[in-house]
Formats: structure tokens, C-alpha cells, sequence
């Protein structure tokens, strides 16, 4: 070997320490990578480790929402769509992986630069700012709609209860304040990540949970299980139960005698525009896709898209049998926030209690680890290049947390967050940004398969935005008036 090759190996060992020490922020080159190298990166991580953390990227709220949206489209046409998203996520992480080898990057902001200069780096950023918004205003929605009802469950309170405790407005500025905000305030989190088998279990679980309720609960559902719950003759304490359910519980109870039991095939309305926008958000997991690929021992192009294809395949599996069964029991009736479903018919339900439970768990151990790539990308484009400052990290976090909290606090429903981010922020990470990057970076032939198929994904990805964020808009200004 000659001296410079040494030199070279020297530097990119040196380059992956550096790494290592980062954690999943990283972001130095990995060496150089050129398209048609045969490179190994040298992590450390397991097949299996890298499969199980990037499935904690994808896995999250948004299993919550795709009942509903199977309930707006239909089991065969919510079927098709969720394969074709799946499958275009999966393609997008190998125009990802072909990127980072040709350009030698290891960060979406980096292939960003890479594909369109400074550009390209903000609107990644501004991207990934937008989707972990959306995704921390989810997480605190549940916190701020089951917490309530855990709590009166525990307690044994009655429904027509009333106290500052069972606000969920007031429970969620609470845990905000004493939980969240100390955790995502700090400069480093990485003990954190120890919760993603917390969160993973909690998936599973849930799922599970959904599947048994399935042969448990009767058809039509009915307001309330009659055996345990004695209707008022005063319907007043309805809001009591969950404030942010009132109209859907009224019209299930209007309905269920008369709700058709058989699954629809075919649906095609203007809710159904929230479908895809819940899919491609509850998919999304392309920002931690290359971090995962430095860590990955033996790491080839090859071996991490079968990583990202195993992740997708599993997390494919658990979302379709959450949003199948969860469908078949609700049918027509299914809320947008699956839980609230089953508090519909009988909220003291124990199995339902524990599941309510470890997802509150898993979102508020979660909402920290996913605020800081947002804090991290505001940083990238408001104070580029400046070193570390505590003032600074402080007040993005404050700021964040505020901007959080009051869509969680204001948004009627989370059906509006995830239509709304899925549509804008998911739809550019997982089908725009990445064809439109590729179309940039990638030095091949104009007409060559990848280059045409990165062009339809990015056009596809852009039709879809437009129209799914013009009929949420319409939807939810018809709403509101």
C-alpha cells in the first residue's frame, strides 16, 4: 500500500472516531465515499441493533391515526396506498444511500448542500424542523387527551367529575413544564435512547391490544359498556368524559344502532385526503437513516437498505393490523385518535387503561429526543458555524417548547396535525426532496432508471402536497364555520 493510501485510511479512521463521539448528530464525512466503491463503513452496531433503532424512528403516533384513515378510504384502497407509501420510502432511503456514497455526507442537511448549495441545506432543514414539530404537537395531543382519562380511571372518579387535574390542557403544561422541558433543555440525551425498546414494546403491545379488543367488543359498538356504566338521564356530563370527543361520541351514539357492520372496500370522500398524508408521516425516518448506516458494523449501501427494508417491512406489518382491527371494530365510528375509541365504550376497561398508559410513557420519553434534531436544525440555519452557546440552546428550546404546546393546546383534532404535517414536512422528506436531490447529485445518464425514477417521486410527492394540503385546508375552514 503507498503512503498516501495510508494517509487516506489513516484519515478516515480518524473521521469515524470523530463520529462516534457525536452520536447520531454527526456531522463529518465518512470517508469519502465514492459511487461504485466497495467501502465498508466501520460501526459497531448489529443487523439487528440498527433494524431496531431505525424502527423506533418510524414507529410513533401516527399508528394511532391510521384506523381512521382506513375508516376515510377503505381496506382495499388504504391497503394499496399504505404499500406504495412503504415502498416509496423505502426506494427514497436508497436514493438516500446512493447520495451519501457518491457525496461522502452523512447528514440530510449535508446531502442538502451537496444537491443545491445553501438551499438545499435550508430546505432540508427547514423540513426536518417542520416534521419534528409535527411530531412533538402529536405526542403531546395524546398527553393532552389520555392523561385525563387515566387519571380518572385510576382514581375512580365518576364522569360527571370536575377538577384542575382532570384539564388535560392543565396536564399537559404540567408535564411540559416538570418533565419534558429539564430533559430536552440538556446539550446531550443519548441515555435517552435507551427508551426506544420502551417505545418499540409500547408499539407492540398496543397493536396487540387492538387485535384482541377486535373479538372482544360487540357490533354495533355502543355509547357505553352497559354492564359497567349507567347513562345519566342528563347528557350533560358527555364533555366530562374527553371535551375533545364530544361531537364524535353524540354522533356514535345517534348511529350505532343503525351502523352497518361490513368493512368498506372503496371510500372516496374529501376526509379521505387525510389517507396518504397519515401514511407518509407515520413513514417518515429518513433523517435517521444515515446516522444509523455510520453505526453500522460491516456497513455497506446493501446491507443498510436491507436495515431499512426490514424496519419498514416490520413497522408495515404492526401499522396494517393496528389499522385493519382497529377499523373492524369500530367500522364508520372509529375516532381519529384510536384510544379515544375504546374510552367510547368503556373507559374503566383495565387492558385499554395499560395501554393508554405505556404509550403516555413512551410519547413523553419520546417528545424530548425528538426535539433535538428540531432545536438542531433552527441552530443550522439561524447560527451557522457558531460555536456552542447556552444562551442560545436555551432560548430555541424555550421557544420551541412554547410553539409545541399551544398547537397541542389549540388544534382540535389530531387528525389536523397529522394531515397537515404529513402532507407538507413528510411528503418533502420522504418523496420530494429526496428524487429532486438525486436528480442534482447522481452523475448519470439524464434517462437512466434511477434519475427517471427519482423524477416521478419527486413530481408525485409534490401533486400530492398540493392537493392533500388544499382539501385538509378546505376541511378544516369547513369545520370551523
Amino acid at each position: 500500500m503507498s503512503a498516501s493510501a495510508e494517509e487516506s485510511d489513516q484519515l478516515l479512521l480518524s473521521n469515524h472516531d470523530s463520529s462516534e463521539e457525536k452520536g447520531s448528530s454527526i456531522q463529518t464525512s465518512i470517508g469519502g465515499l465514492r459511487q461504485g466503491d466497495s467501502h465498508e463503513v466501520q460501526g459497531k452496531a448489529s443487523f439487528g441493533m440498527s433494524v431496531f433503532n431505525l424502527m423506533n424512528a418510524i414507529l410513533g403516533s401516527g399508528i394511532l391515526g391510521l384506523a381512521y384513515a382506513m375508516s376515510e378510504s377503505g381496506v382495499v384502497l388504504f391497503t394499496i396506498l399504505m404499500m406504495m407509501v412503504a415502498v416509496t420510502a423505502s426506494y427514497s432511503i436508497h436514493l438516500l444511500l446512493r447520495m451519501c456514497e457518491i457525496s461522502g455526507v452523512n447528514s440530510y442537511e449535508d446531502v442538502g448542500y451537496a444537491a443545491l448549495r445553501r438551499p438545499g441545506k435550508f430546505l432540508a432543514a427547514g423540513a426536518i424542523l417542520l416534521q419534528n414539530i409535527g411530531a412533538m404537537s402529536s405526542y403531546l395531543f395524546i398527553v393532552k387527551t389520555e392523561f385525563p382519562s387515566v387519571i380518572r380511571t385510576f382514581m375512580q372518579l365518576p364522569p360527571d367529575a370536575q377538577a384542575w387535574y382532570l384539564n388535560g390542557d392543565y396536564l399537559l403544561l404540567l408535564v411540559a413544564g416538570l418533565v419534558i422541558a429539564p430533559l430536552a433543555a440538556l446539550r446531550r440525551i443519548e441515555f435517552l435512547g435507551y427508551t426506544s425498546g420502551l417505545s418499540i414494546a409500547c408499539m407492540v403491545f398496543f397493536t396487540s391490544v387492538v387485535v384482541a379488543k377486535k373479538f372482544s367488543y360487540p357490533c354495533p359498538v355502543p355509547l357505553q359498556d352497559w354492564s359497567n356504566v349507567t347513562l345519566p338521564s342528563n347528557p350533560s356530563w358527555f364533555p366530562l368524559i374527553n371535551s375533545t370527543a364530544t361531537d364524535h361520541m353524540v354522533a356514535l351514539q345517534n348511529s350505532s344502532t343503525v351502523q352497518d357492520c361490513t368493512a368498506k372496500m372503496v371510500i372516496l370522500t374529501e376526509r379521505t385526503a387525510y389517507a396518504l398524508p397519515t401514511m407518509a408521516f407515520s413513514f417518515v425516518c429518513h433523517t435517521a437513516v444515515l446516522p444509523v448506516y455510520v453505526e453500522l458494523k460491516r456497513g455497506t449501501v446493501g446491507r443498510m437498505q436491507n436495515v431499512a427494508n426490514t424496519s419498514i417491512g416490520i413497522s408495515f406489518i404492526l401499522y396494517m393490523l393496528s389499522a385493519l382491527f382497529g377499523y373492524l371494530t369500530f367500522y364508520g365510528n372509529v375516532h381519529s385518535e384510536l384510544l379515544e375509541s375504546y374510552n367510547s365504550y368503556n373507559p374503566h376497561d383495565v387492558v385499554i387503561l395499560m395501554c393508554r398508559l405505556a404509550v403516555l410513557v413512551a410519547v413523553i420519553l419520546t417528545v424530548p429526543v425528538v426535539h433535538f434534531p428540531a432545536r438542531k436544525a433552527i441552530t443550522l440555519m439561524l447560527f451557522p458555524g457558531r460555536p456552542f452557546s447556552w444562551l442560545v440552546h436555551l432560548c430555541i428550546t424555550l421557544c420551541l417548547m412554547v410553539l409545541v404546546n399551544c398547537l397541542a393546546i389549540f388544534v382540535p383534532d389530531i387528525k389536523d396535525v397529522f394531515g397537515v404535517a404529513g402532507a407538507t414536512s413528510s411528503t418533502f422528506l420522504v418523496f420530494i426532496l429526496p428524487g429532486l436531490f438525486y436528480l442534482k447529485v447522481s452523475s448519470e445518464r439524464r434517462f437512466a432508471m434511477h434519475k427517471i425514477l427519482a423524477a416521478v417521486i419527486a413530481g408525485g410527492g409534490m401533486c400530492l402536497c398540493i392537493l392533500s394540503l388544499t382539501l385538509i385546508t378546505s376541511d378544516i375552514v369547513h369545520r370551523a364555520t
